[in-house]
Parts: structure tokens; sequence; C-alpha cells
């Protein structure tokens, strides 16, 4: 039968309709988008710590006549004195330390001895580093005049660097009070992201990832940033105890390094040796050696019992999804990758044990 012109009037005017409240729909969405934008890492950094610090609000919540508001209150005071508190120390020791070296520069004068003779026959680099070296010894002014583009842009981005970690500590002091805010209302945005999650995959794998993305979340901000930043604070007050020159930057070295997941031995050892060429071996150098040492390996014993708890997908996941967001998102993508990447292994293997009615026992997946 074939259409008559009324039907095709019919479906060309329904098309049209269709057309026109998916355009309105877009134009709609994109504009949310842009108001959002300037405040998404705000609500992504406030999402991530009431998700984290959630298992909390709920054991203290008991103790404080079950009020949430005043529960998560507390829990953001007291997460605001454990950040702000060693960030001041640490800023200090990092000024004493920038104005130590320079009233010695100014007071003494920079003197760098020359290199020895047989710097020159070290391969590949020798002969260069010799003369580098040699022209820092003997004329350090036109050294410092002929790299001084150089110097310019590493100065910049140093001031940049600093700019930026009191931008982030900013941000996530804000982050902690909207993220109370947040907590103040889990229950019902508990709620909210499992009716999400349902809503895009279905009622039934909805609650099962919005549980995998919340256990993620947990397990990685306790696992990769929270066992960098106790390290950074076991480390950096020993340092400035022991009065190490410039403290507060090799403590925050060893934060980033706990970040990219690489060792802070890389920080503890060159410090131990220093201690020991310039003071010499006594009681309070080797116990001060003891205790760095032991609190650089810290993170060997830690991360068994935090990173990964909780999570339903193999470990080698979580680390390459934080090491691969961290890459490409920067210290956001840190928690956003693994989430992200879990989620995509989880939908995988389900598509995967998705076997159809009718397959064959030997078609089975075996493990």
């Amino acid at each position: 039968m074939l259409p008559t012109p009324t039907s095709e009037k019919a479906l060309s005017r329904g098309l049209l309709e269709a057309l026109i409240r998916a355009g309105l729909i877009a134009v709609l969405a994109i504009f949310c988008f842009e108001i959002v934008l300037p405040f998404l890492n705000l609500i992504v950094w406030s999402l991530i710590l009431a998700i984290t610090l959630y298992p909390l609000q709920v054991r203290l919540r008991r103790r404080l006549g079950n009020k949430d508001g005043r529960t998560a209150t507390l829990i953001v005071l007291i997460a605001i004195a454990i950040i702000i508190l060693p960030s001041y120390l640490l800023g200090v020791a990092m000024v004493d330390s920038g104005e130590h070296a320079m009233a010695i520069v100014k007071s003494e004068g920079l003197h760098i001895p020359p290199p020895a003779e047989s710097v020159a026959s070290w391969p590949l680099v020798g002969q260069r580093l010799y003369d580098f070296w040699l022209q820092a010894a003997t004329d350090l002014t036109g050294l410092l005049q002929k790299l001084a583009p150089q110097l310019k842009d590493v100065s910049r981005a140093l001031l940049g660097a600093v700019a930026g970690v009191g931008k982030g500590l900013l941000i996530f002091v804000f982050a902690l009070i909207i993220a109370g805010i947040f907590m103040a209302y889990g229950q019902q945005g508990s709620r909210s992201a499992v009716q999400i999650a349902s809503r895009f995959f279905s009622p039934e794998k909805g609650p099962r990832i919005a549980v995998l993305c919340t256990a993620t979340i947990r397990a990685v901000a306790q696992g990769v940033v929270g066992i960098a930043f106790i390290q950074m604070l076991l480390i950096g007050v020993a340092f400035v105890v022991k009065g190490i020159p410039a403290a507060g930057l090799l403590a925050l070295a060893v934060l980033l390094l706990g970040i990219m997941q690489l060792p802070a031995t890389l920080i503890t050892v060159p410090v131990i040796i220093f201690v020991f060429a310039t003071e010499g071996a006594s009681v309070a150098t080797v116990v001060f050696s003891i205790y760095v040492f032991i609190a650089g390996l810290a993170d060997n014993v830690l991360k068994p019992l935090l990173l990964g708890r909780g999570v339903d997908v193999p470990m080698p996941v979580v680390l390459i999804g934080a090491l691969g967001g961290m890459v490409t998102g920067g210290v956001i993508g840190l928690f956003i990758g693994p989430v992200a990447l879990a989620v995509g292994y989880q939908l995988f293997w389900q598509w995967v044990e998705d076997q159809p009615q009718n397959a064959a026992p030997g078609d089975e997946k075996q493990i």
C-alpha cells in the first residue's frame, strides 16, 4: 500500500518537530555546559572529596545525634585544619630557606670550585660538562649573562608552578566546603547517582556501576594521593626539624613523586648522604637517617592496605588509570582516569560474559 499525501505530510511534520526538539535540547545543553565550565574543576573536586569522606560521615553521624549538617561541618573544619597547618609550615620553611640562601650569597658570595681534570674524560658529556663547570668557576657573571634567556624561562616556570600550587590549595579548601554540603545530603545524592546510572545503562547494571565508581574514587583517593600526602608530612616534618636547606621544596617533591608512583627514596637518600657529609656520624644524624629512610619506604606498607580496597577490578587497572589520567588531565585526571578505565573494564567483561542463550557449553569463558 502506497503512502498517501496526507500521511507523508504528517510524517514530514513529525520529523521536523523531532529535529526542532533535538536542536533546542542541544542548544540548552551547550549553554548549560558553558555556564558550568568555569566551576567544573571545583565541582569535580567536591564530588571526589564528598565520596571519599562520606564513610567517615556515616560513622560520626551516630555519635552526633544523627545530625548530617553538624557532622559534615565538623569533618570539613578538621580537614581544613589538617591541610592548612602543614601547608603553612612548609611554606614558611621554603621562605626561610630562600632567605637563608640569599643571605649567604650576599655575605660570602657564590664560589664554585673548579672541576677535576678527570671530569673531561667522562664518556659522552665529559668535555662539555668540564667546560661548563670551568666557566662557572672562573667567570660566573659571564655564564649567567649567557644563560639569561633560559634562566628567565625557568624562573617563569617556577613562579607559575608556585602560583599553581597556591591556586590548587585555594580550590581544595573551597572544594572541601562544597563537599561538606554534598555530604549533608549524602543519602539523596546516593539515590540520584543510582538513578542516573540506571538511566544511562539499565536498571540491573546501574546500581553495580554506581558502586564501582564510588569504590574506585575512594580507593584512588586513599591509595595514591592519600599515601603521597602522608609521606610528604612524615618526611617534610623531619626535614624542617633537622633544618635541611629547601625543606619545603623537597617535601613538595616527595608529594609529586608519590602521585607519579615514584619512590620517595629519590629524595631521602641524597638528603641522608648530605646530612652525613656535612654533620658527620652522630646519634642525631643516625636517628634522622633511619627515620627518613623508613618514612620513604612507608608506601610499600600503605599501598596494599589502602590502594584497591573494595574495588571490583584488578589493581593494574586502577594504577594504569591513575597514571594515564594524571598525564592527560592533571590532578583531576588522577581520579577521573581510574573511574573511566574501571567502568570500561567492567562493561567489557560484562559484554564478554553475556553469552547467547543457545551457546554451546564448550563456548563459555574458561578461567
